[in-house]
């Protein structure tokens, strides 16, 4: 009797254990106050400081230029949040989606002054939970792209039922965009540009225990993905971007750098492969996490005009 007891106080306390862990989590990742940015980077492994001053000087001519924030409600009542540079006689429109634990502001100040010479009327989104959105929980896509729709609709009651509309996002917000073109989209949407986006928040959050922490998926996922259901109304797997990627009816450009490794390289082929509409793919070669656009702008900017604006001038 005391040899089964004994296992079973075993098995007991490595119950609570992994459910401890998969707690400590879920509060880590998915809550917006104990989401920090500085932790991210730092698992992204990418060296800023390079950039730091050109990202700085495009800040501050993104400052001068006109801009004015906008808001809508999202179908659970959120108040969400994105700075908006108008293009005076434009009838294009870009919006961005930026990665997590950032703002809109953060990562388009130097892709902004890009489409902005390029005559594009800009909208960067703080996607919910994050910047002056509202919310708790991070959405990881799979609620965002709902929002995401919602800033479509916005932005053809601006611009217009002839307007044309592109989809940019980098990291969370690259499967954003994807996950958006699997939904039934306005024919204003032309095309989507993903930079370095994951697979599904499941896959990510595995590569990352993994690699980074040493430790097995099971039972740790399992156990995050029921208490992000029961707190944030969606599971860790509910939305996969090859799923939705694999619907979509407009053009995709996809992005990633080969030495990423926040979210693996290895997913852009999965996404680049599950999609069946028109489609390019860029690999920058020694580009980590969200770096691509800084690594080589050339490269970066290069396949945008190259692919995406014959695409946006044609449609």
């Amino acid at each position: 009797m005391i040899p089964f007891l004994i296992v079973l106080g075993v098995i007991l306390l490595l119950v609570l254990g992994e459910f401890a862990i998969a707690r400590y989590f879920f509060k880590r990742t998915m809550i917006r106050s104990n989401a920090k940015r500085e932790k991210t980077q730092k698992m992204a492994g990418t060296n800023w400081d390079a950039y730091i001053p050109h990202i700085r000087e495009c800040k501050a001519k993104l400052a001068e230029c006109p801009q004015e924030d906008l808001f809508i409600t999202s179908e659970d009542g959120l108040k969400l949040h994105a700075t908006y540079f108008p293009c005076e006689g434009s009838k294009k429109v870009v919006i961005c989606f930026h990665g997590y634990t950032s703002e809109g502001l953060n990562d388009y100040s130097t892709l902004a002054i890009f489409y902005m010479k390029h005559g594009y009327n800009l909208l960067l989104v703080d996607e919910r939970a994050h910047g002056k959105s509202e919310g708790t929980y991070i959405g990881f896509g799979c609620l965002d792209r709902f929002d995401a729709k919602l800033w479509i609709q916005e932005m053809i009651k601006r611009h217009g039922e002839d307007c044309k509309i592109l989809l940019h996002g980098d990291s969370m917000g690259g499967a954003t965009v994807l996950m958006t073109t699997g939904l039934d989209l306005p024919v204003q949407v032309k095309a989507a540009i993903s930079d370095c986006a994951f697979t599904s928040a499941w896959d990510v959050f595995s590569s990352v225990l993994k690699n980074m922490y040493h430790l097995p998926a099971f039972p740790l996922m399992q156990l995050s993905s029921q208490m992000v259901y029961k707190k944030a109304g969606y599971k860790l797997d509910e939305c996969d971007a090859r799923v939705e990627v694999a619907k979509a009816k407009i053009p995709v450009l996809f992005i990633h750098g080969d030495s990423d490794t926040f979210v693996p390289c290895s997913m852009v082929y999965e996404l680049y492969e599950a999609c069946q509409t028109e489609k390019k793919l860029v690999v920058v070669e020694g580009a980590g996490h969200v770096e691509s656009c800084y690594r080589d702008a050339d490269l970066y900017e290069g396949a945008i005009e190259s692919f995406i604006f014959p695409i946006m001038e044609r449609a």
